[in-house]
């Protein structure tokens, strides 16, 4: 995933499915080419890479 592509899923209204090695997650923030994310399941937050983040909907 790319930063413009994070910034247009933050202005979204819509909910966007965003996964972290095949888990869901929510954009907390971003800070150059790190994103905190929070794990939808609730096992906490994690700072990742940006490129590390993918929309399942865009591989099938």
């Amino acid at each position: 995933m790319n930063v413009q592509r994070i910034h247009e899923i933050l202005k979204n209204k819509e909910k966007c499915e965003v996964l972290y090695d095949d888990r869901p997650v929510w954009i907390q923030e971003i800070n150059d080419n790190i994103a905190t994310v929070g794990f939808i399941d609730g096992s906490g937050d994690k700072d990742v890479y940006i490129e590390d983040l993918y929309e399942p909907d865009l591989y099938e």
